[in-house]
């Protein structure tokens, strides 16, 4: 089947058909729009200081943050500018629990700001997430 294409009286194409064109735009821009929150959370690596010993995570609503090396703050997987933060942590509610992961390299000032901005707004709940590594013992009854 040939394709019908508009041409004028000296036989040149007048019209582009851009509908294909557009189709390929909008795929890649929907392929961008997807990696793109994949490449941020990459980029931001936390490297969790590690313990033989760690609390168990309890019940109810948990948020997850996140304080990388550079001070940089996710609350569930978005960055966070200071005035973004302060109004995010105002609508949560006081029984929220909020699990922190401050890279080991971050700067201990950058954790203390955040608990305080958590403490001004009555989110009281909180906890220090780490890595949690083998004692000798548990790593030998691993191995067997």
């Amino acid at each position: 089947m040939a394709a019908n294409l508009p041409v004028d009286g000296d036989g040149e194409i007048t019209e582009i058909n851009i509908t294909p064109f557009v189709d390929v735009v909008l795929v890649l821009l929907v392929i961008f729009m997807v990696t793109a929150p994949a490449m941020i959370k990459e980029s931001l690596k936390v490297k969790l200081p590690k313990t033989l010993t760690s609390d168990l995570a309890g019940e109810g609503d948990q948020v997850g943050v996140a304080i990388t090396k550079s001070g940089q703050v996710l609350l569930n997987g978005k960055l966070q500018t200071d005035q973004t933060l302060r109004e995010a942590l105002t609508k949560y509610n006081p029984e929220t629990r909020f699990m922190i992961m401050a890279d080991v390299d971050s700067r201990h000032g950058e954790l203390v700001r955040f608990i305080d901005l958590l403490k001004q707004n009555n989110l009281n709940r909180f906890a220090l997430q780490v890595e949690r590594v083998k004692n000798e013992a548990e790593q030998r009854e691993a191995s067997e």
